[in-house]
């Protein structure tokens, strides 16, 4: 009996797929992926769609050369009976880094080239034929990582990834279903010997554990994929609240030391791996979660690693300083940075204006108040800091030192980091301060505001619009 006539994904009116006339469909060429295509071709026939399949070549195999021959006669051949369906496929190169297992290799390459293919399709709607006893495995080999409510929610029904809906429409159909699909058609498909390979985990969890398990439990698949939907609601409702919490105790400079004490601690868990995760793209480590939580709450001022970046304390707040592993500009730890050359150069257009041997970048962009004299940026110096500047933040204030200001306003050592701008022999614009308002254009004068980017730093670190004005 077929699992289904036509493929349907159940989603909320927002999740929508806007732009369907192209669906994409990822095949692999075996028992799945081969119904899930034959499935959705036929249902485009009669709606006045068309469906590209996506065949990846992983170049794993011997056989994979075989595989997409398969795919494409396969193809071929319904087209030619009038359905609706063409081939797109790529074939991925490289190989896994040091540390990383094949699979996770493979797994990402697939996904940044389905992603690649089904917008170069004109496709906004991705299937794929995973079906319910791939989700209890998932969710098995999750909760044996020792995996959270996120990892156990295993594979989500929909989702978006860059301007594309990832789907899988059979996700709640037991594998019999599509068995009975694949004979009821009489559909050919390829087996791929290297799903009884025993050197990947899925496939001694297929083999070794999966036999036991049904005997012990005939509804283990069904048991198994009903825990995955409650983790993915208990997932759901975890980021529904971090995303209050953040809103309250974050900002474009981080995050508040305070909502540690604040908050309950798996609440305060919770916000703080969101966080981090909006912050580095990276799902945090426990095992920094929990120093975090040990060590920060009474803390003044640290520090702690992060992959290519480090976790900074300071001034009650944490923020991200990316790029921190890297102790040069070429990116080589541990050498000793030689002071950057002075550079002269023109401000005046707007746009990005990248300073490689500052190791950053000035945005400039037109304002109205609070920015520097177009005439000024004409011909204007980057400077490394010398010592004895002095900086005037306010117009009734005073020139005071640059580490005075720095201090004052909140600046962590690492965002006072850039080149200092002068302009005919006058100090015009700091890193993290802004403008000097001594410099400030008159009002009515062309003007630009200025904001150094560095390149480690990322967008959350670039030092304060000049342009704020006087005050």
């Amino acid at each position: 009996m077929s699992p289904v006539t036509t493929p349907h994904v159940s989603t909320p009116h927002d999740s929508t797929p806007t732009s369907c006339r192209v669906i994409a469909v990822a095949a692999s060429g075996g028992r799945d992926s081969t119904a899930l295509l034959h499935a959705t071709a036929t249902a485009a026939h009669s709606l006045g769609l068309r469906v590209v399949a996506l065949h990846i070549h992983h170049g794993l195999s011997a056989q994979a050369d075989a595989w997409l021959a398969h795919v494409r006669r396969q193809v071929d051949e319904w087209a030619a009976q009038g359905l609706p369906v063409s081939l797109a496929h790529e074939r991925l190169t490289g190989t896994p880094r040091a540390g990383e297992s094949v699979e996770a290799w493979a797994r990402a390459g697939r996904h940044e080239a389905l992603q690649r293919l089904t917008l170069a399709a004109g496709a906004d709607l991705l299937l794929l034929a995973h079906h319910r006893r791939d989700q209890a495995e998932t969710f098995l080999l999750q909760a044996l990582r020792g995996a959270g409510a996120a990892g156990l929610a295993a594979m989500p029904r929909v989702q978006w990834r860059d301007g594309v809906c990832w789907a899988r429409p059979w996700l709640d159909h037991p594998r019999d279903a599509i068995e009975a699909y694949v004979t009821l058609h009489g559909l050919r498909y390829v087996d791929d010997d290297s799903n009884a390979d025993p050197r990947y985990a899925r496939n001694r969890l297929r083999v070794q554990l999966w036999p036991g398990l049904l005997a012990q439990s005939a509804g283990a698949e069904g048991a198994l994929a009903q825990a995955a939907e409650w983790a993915q609601q208990a997932a759901d409702l975890q980021r529904e609240v971090a995303e209050e919490d953040l809103a309250q105790w974050s900002d474009a400079a981080g995050l508040s030391q305070a909502m540690l004490s604040a908050l309950s601690p798996a609440r305060a868990t919770n916000a703080l791996r969101a966080w981090l995760h909006r912050e580095t793209g990276r799902v945090a480590p426990a095992t920094l979660i929990r120093r975090l939580l040990d060590e920060s709450p009474a803390a003044l001022a640290a520090r702690w690693p992060l992959g290519r970046d480090e976790l900074h304390l300071y001034r009650g707040r944490f923020f991200v300083h990316r790029g921190a592993a890297s102790a040069t500009r070429g990116g080589k730890a541990g050498a000793v940075m030689s002071p950057p050359p002075v550079v002269r150069v023109d401000l005046t257009r707007p746009g990005r204006h990248a300073l490689p041997e500052w190791g950053g970048a000035f945005d400039v962009e037109p304002v109205t108040t609070g920015g520097i004299a177009l005439s000024a940026l004409s011909n204007v110096e980057l400077r490394p800091r010398e010592g004895g500047e002095q900086f005037q933040a306010h117009a009734k204030g005073l020139p005071r030192a640059l580490k005075k200001c720095w201090q004052t306003a909140g600046i962590p050592a690492v965002q006072r980091e850039g080149p200092l701008l002068y302009g005919a022999g006058r100090l015009l614009f700091v890193p993290g301060l802004g403008v000097d308002v001594r410099a400030c254009a008159q009002a009515g004068e062309a003007q630009m505001g200025l904001r150094w980017a560095p390149a480690a730093c990322g967008s959350r670190m670039e030092s304060d619009v000049a342009g704020k004005g006087p005050s």
